[in-house]
C-alpha cells in the first residue's frame, strides 16, 4: 500500500466517523475533508475547489430555488388540499398520502414536499381521528420513493449523473430511472398497505400538555401582600437567571398579560410560570408566593382568543441549528415562548434556553396570534398547525411557477440543453416573473448542502487518483468474485445502503461512485448498472431517522421512537435491495 492510498483511506474513515457521530456540522466536516486532501497533496488546489463549480452542485442549488418558487406561489399546495377531498376513508388515506408525496417529490425537493404536506396530513388525520403515527413515516418514505423516479428527484441522482459525465459516460436522462423508480414506488405503497401499517405505532393524537409532559412544569403562583416582588418587573427580579423559571403570564383580575417582562408586579397577581417543582419551592418562601393548589394545567389553560399553543419543527438548513434560544433571544425576536423541546423521543424541560437546537427538534410554543402569523412565513421553523399549509404569498402566480418547472423538465428531457443550463434559466424566470424575489431565491438555497457536496466531491477524486478505490473494489471482488457481476452489484448496493444509514446520502454516493466504477472496470463490464446501484441505494433511507432529513421532520410530530424506524424500515430496505439487485441488470445490462 502506497503512502497516498493509506492517507486517503485514513481521511475516508475519519470522514465516515465524523459524519456518523455528528461531532461537527456536516458542512464543516466536508470542508475539513477538503482541507486535509489539499494539505496532503492528494488533490491539487484546483481540484479541491472544483466541487463548487461542478454542474451537479450548481443544478442542486438551482433546484432549491425552483422548489421555493412552487412553494411560495402555492403551486404544489393545491395538490395537498386535494387530500381533504380524496382522503375520506381511512383505508384510502394511506394510499393517497403516499401517492401524493411520491408524485410531488419526483419534481421538487423532498424537504419542501414534506413541509407542504405535513400540516395538511395532520389536519386530515385529526378530522378522521387517525393517529398521525400511522401516516407520517409513510409520508416521509414516499417522498423518497418519488425522488428515485426522475433525475431531479434528489440531489443524489444529479451528483451520480455528474460523476458519470465527468468520466466520459452518458449522463442520466430525465426519466431514465423512472422504470425502476415506479416499480419501487408501487412496491413501497403495497408494503405499507399489506404489512407496514401494522408495524407502525398506534400512539399520537394526545393533547399537547400530555405529549410534552407539561403537567408538572406549569403552575400558578399568587403574589402575597408582603412579597418583595411587588413594584418590580420580571426583568428586575431576575426570573430565569438564578432559577430555571420562566414567567409566562400575569393574571390580574380579568386581564392576562403575556410575557410581561416590563410590567410591575402587583399584590394579588397570579403568575403563570414554567419551571421545576424544586425551583418553584425554593422561590416560594423568599418571594412570598403561594402555589394555587386548584390549578390543573391543560391546553386550554393557556389558549385564549389571542394566545395559542403551537408546535414548530426546526427545519433542515435552519439558521437556528447549533444555536441556543438564549443566543437567539428567541422570545424577543420571534414573540413566542418555548415551553419544551421534543428530541429523539425525549422531552426536554430543564435549562432549555441553553440547549443547542438540531434539525428535527420539535418546539412547543406559546405565542399570540400576531407572532404565529409571522412564524408561518419563517423558513427556520415549520409550524405544525393542524389543517393549515405553509403560507403561499403569491397564489395568482402559481400557474406561472408550475409552467416554469414543466419547461425546465421538457428542455432537459428533449436534450435541448443540459439540465444545469435549463435549471439556471428556470431560476431566472422565477425571479423575472415575480414568483420569487431575488432575496427569496438566495434564501431558498440550503448552503449547507451545497458546501457539503462541494467539500466531499474531491474525496471521490482522491479515491480514484490514488488507486484507493480500485484497491477497495479488488477487496470486494475477492469476497464475491465467484458470484460474478450480480454479486459485485449486490456488494456495491449494500455498502452504499449502510453508508447512507450512517451519513448524508450525497456524501455516501460521492464516496461509493469511484468504487463502483473501479469494480466495473475490474470485471470489464458496463459501469452504468453499478452507478445505478449507488444512486438507488443512496437515495432511500428507511431504517433510521438520521439518514434522511424528511425522516427527522416527522420524528417528533409522529411521536415516534428510534425503534419504530428499525421495525418498519429494515423490511422495506430488504425489499428494495432485492428488487433493485434483481432488476437493475435487466434495465441496464452489464
Amino acid at each position: 500500500m502506497t503512502f497516498e492510498i493509506g492517507l486517503v483511506l485514513i481521511i475516508l474513515v475519519g470522514a465516515i466517523w465524523l459524519f456518523a457521530t455528528e461531532k461537527f456540522a456536516v458542512d464543516l466536516i466536508a470542508l475539513m475533508v477538503l482541507g486535509a486532501l489539499v494539505a496532503g497533496r492528494l488533490v491539487t488546489a484546483e481540484q479541491g475547489v472544483s466541487g463548487f463549480s461542478n454542474p451537479a452542485t450548481i443544478t442542486i442549488a438551482a433546484m432549491f430555488v425552483l422548489s421555493a418558487g412552487l412553494q411560495k406561489t402555492g403551486a404544489v399546495s393545491a395538490l395537498g388540499r386535494l387530500l381533504h377531498l380524496l382522503g375520506q376513508q381511512r383505508f384510502l388515506l394511506l394510499v393517497v398520502v403516499m401517492a401524493f408525496s411520491a408524485l410531488i417529490s419526483a419534481f421538487i425537493n423532498n424537504t419542501a414536499c414534506v413541509a407542504i404536506l405535513l400540516p395538511v396530513v395532520l389536519g386530515v388525520a385529526a378530522r378522521l381521528k387517525v393517529s398521525p403515527a400511522k401516516l407520517l413515516i409513510p409520508l416521509s418514505f414516499a417522498s423518497q420513493f418519488g425522488g428515485v423516479c426522475t433525475l431531479i428527484g434528489t440531489s443524489t441522482n444529479l451528483v451520480v449523473s455528474g460523476i458519470a459525465e465527468n468520466q466520459g459516460l452518458t449522463p442520466f436522462a430525465m426519466f431514465e430511472m423512472g422504470k425502476l423508480g415506479l416499480i419501487l414506488t408501487g412496491a413501497g405503497i403495497l408494503y405499507f398497505v399489506i404489512i407496514g401499517q401494522w408495524l407502525l405505532p398506534a400512539g399520537g393524537g394526545q393533547s399537547l400538555a400530555v405529549a410534552y409532559q407539561l403537567e408538572q412544569y406549569i403552575t400558578e403562583l399568587r403574589v402575597m401582600p408582603k412579597s418583595p416582588l411587588i413594584g418590580k418587573t420580571a426583568r428586575e427580579t431576575g426570573f430565569g437567571r438564578q432559577h430555571d423559571v420562566t414567567l409566562l403570564e400575569i393574571l390580574r383580575g380579568n386581564q392576562r398579560l403575556f410575557a410581561p417582562a416590563d410590567e410591575p408586579i402587583q399584590p394579588g397577581d397570579v403568575l403563570l410560570v414554567r419551571g421545576r417543582v424544586q425551583d418553584l419551592m425554593e422561590l416560594r418562601a423568599p418571594w412570598k408566593l403561594e402555589i394555587e393548589a386548584e390549578f390543573k394545567f391543560t391546553d386550554d389553560a393557556l389558549r385564549r382568543s389571542d394566545l395559542t399553543l403551537v408546535e414548530a419543527v426546526v427545519a433542515p438548513g435552519s439558521r437556528l441549528i447549533g444555536r441556543t434560544l438564549m443566543a437567539e433571544q428567541f422570545r424577543q425576536t420571534r414573540g413566542a415562548i418555548v415551553l419544551a423541546i421534543h428530541r429523539w423521543g425525549q422531552t426536554l424541560h430543564e435549562k432549555i434556553r441553553q440547549v443547542r437546537l438540531r434539525t428535527g427538534d420539535s418546539l412547543l410554543l406559546l405565542a399570540p396570534a400576531a407572532a404565529v402569523s409571522l412564524l408561518r412565513g419563517n423558513r427556520d421553523l415549520l409550524l405544525l398547525e393542524r389543517g393549515n399549509e405553509p403560507v403561499a404569498v403569491r397564489r395568482h402566480r402559481a400557474p406561472v411557477a408550475g409552467g416554469i418547472l414543466v419547461l425546465v423538465v421538457l428542455l432537459a428531457t428533449l436534450n435541448v440543453m443540459p439540465i444545469v443550463l435549463a435549471a439556471i434559466l428556470g431560476c431566472i424566470a422565477m425571479v423575472l416573473t415575480r414568483c420569487l424575489t431575488l432575496d427569496e431565491a438566495y434564501a431558498a438555497v440550503d448552503w449547507k448542502v451545497i458546501v457539503l457536496l462541494a467539500g466531499v466531491l474531491p474525496l471521490g477524486t482522491a479515491l480514484e487518483q490514488t488507486g484507493a478505490a480500485r484497491m477497495i473494489a479488488d477487496g470486494g471482488m475477492w469476497l464475491v468474485g465467484g458470484l460474478g457481476p450480480v454479486g459485485a452489484l449486490a456488494v456495491v448496493y449494500l455498502l452504499t445502503l449502510i453508508l447512507t444509514e450512517l451519513m448524508s446520502n450525497t456524501a455516501a454516493a460521492v464516496m461509493m461512485c469511484p468504487i463502483a466504477l473501479s469494480t466495473a472496470a475490474g470485471l470489464e463490464v458496463d459501469p452504468r448498472p453499478f452507478l445505478m446501484a449507488v444512486t438507488f441505494a443512496a437515495s432511500v433511507n428507511f431504517a433510521t431517522p438520521v439518514g434522511y432529513q424528511t425522516n427527522l421532520m416527522v420524528y417528533s410530530p409522529g411521536g415516534y421512537r428510534f425503534s419504530d424506524y428499525l421495525r418498519v424500515g429494515i423490511p422495506l430496505d430488504i425489499l428494495f435491495a432485492v428488487l433493485a439487485i434483481w432488476l437493475i441488470p435487466r434495465f441496464w445490462p452489464f
